[in-house]
């Protein structure tokens, strides 16, 4: 059974994931911000390029500790455990959404057309989780140092994109054009700047955090994948969880669940991303198999999530969340459970 010393011998490292924790936190939300303004002092509010830069905005954190993880750190655990976890927690926060959605159920007020892209989460996920298997079986296949799976998963990817765009082009054009003066007291180079800076701080803070959580876990006794898949996931997904509240807080639901399941897809895309930086073979042949876990899990909440859209479910449990987010949470804990009872060797 792992440790269950929750400051392990010593606290430094706790410190130093705290730093991280804020660092991230408060860089990737101003991230956010001034990628957002960007795109609107620059015109790209409705575009295609618009929306790439913004999803790639709120999982810059995920893709930039997936690239030091693979490289410098030499944990690739730590890697897939950090994109499979950040699904896994993203689709946790619409529980909290739902909770925060006083007036009326969650479900209901979503449209139906998030079930496009919650069904390319489910494929992509799903191919994730199936080639982890293969891998472990040693039936995978490679070309040069990545495995078959990675081109695979970014055309699918792209294809995913680009339908999901054309599908709701004019759900996002009408939000950004009722946006267009959303930043009146800040300058284009203003925002480029600033930008930039919190920018910086992402990326230091995503190259250091994968060697705090090495030693997070060799302190606790921890699996390094089980550390990527609770704990750094949570720290590199604090973006989109701040933007999600927010864009709740201001009505906005639909553009609040479609972050979440957009943030889904650009995050298996990094799996691809991680496969090309991560030379000595294919990653997965690299990693726990108990990754596949966090995989069918996000497959598992997403269908539920799918079955919510439909059903439209009004009753709360408690007059809290609805029947669908009560799944969805306590498919997250058995999940975070499993990965805590597995130990390698």
């Amino acid at each position: 059974m792992p440790s269950s010393n929750l400051w392990g011998y010593r606290p430094v490292v706790w410190v130093q994931f705290l730093v991280c924790v804020v660092a991230i936190g408060f860089a990737g939300v101003k991230l956010s911000r001034y990628g957002d303004a960007i795109a609107n002092k620059a015109g790209l509010g409705g575009t295609w390029i618009g929306v790439i830069m913004l999803a790639s905005v709120t999982s810059l954190p995920e893709l930039v500790t997936g690239i030091s993880s693979v490289t410098v750190a030499e944990a690739p655990d730590i890697a897939v455990g950090d994109v499979l976890g950040s699904c896994v927690f993203n689709l946790v926060l619409i529980v909290v959404l739902d909770f925060l959605s006083r007036d009326e159920p969650l479900y209901c007020r979503a449209g139906q057309g998030h079930i496009l892209a919650a069904g390319f989460g489910i494929m992509l996920i799903g191919l994730a989780g199936f080639n982890l298997l293969l891998a472990a079986r040693g039936t995978g296949i490679a070309l040069w140092h990545l495995g078959l799976y990675s081109p695979a998963i970014m055309i699918l990817y792209l294809v995913a994109m680009r339908s999901v765009f054309l599908y709701e082009s004019e759900l996002v054009e009408g939000f950004t054009e009722a946006e267009a003066d959303a930043y009146p007291g800040l300058s284009l180079r203003t925002a480029v700047v600033r930008y930039i800076a919190a920018a910086a701080v992402v990326l230091v803070a995503g190259v250091w955090l994968p060697f705090v959580a090495k030693e997070l876990a060799v302190q606790m006794g921890w699996h390094q994948g089980f550390v990527g898949t609770l704990f750094v996931a949570f720290v590199t997904s604090l973006p989109e969880m701040v933007v999600t509240v927010a864009a709740l807080r201001l009505g906005a639901v639909d553009m609040a669940i479609g972050n979440l399941f957009g943030s889904n897809l650009f995050n298996i895309g990094i799996l691809a991303v991680d496969d090309i930086f991560y030379l000595p073979g294919p990653l997965f042949d690299a990693v726990s198999t108990t990754h596949a876990v966090s995989a069918f899990s996000a497959i598992m909440m997403t269908g539920v999530a799918v079955v919510g859209l439909l059903y439209r479910p009004r009753t709360r449990v408690f007059k809290t969340v609805g029947w669908a987010n009560i799944f969805l949470f306590t498919i997250y804990l058995i999940n975070t459970y499993m990965l805590y009872s597995y130990r390698e060797g």
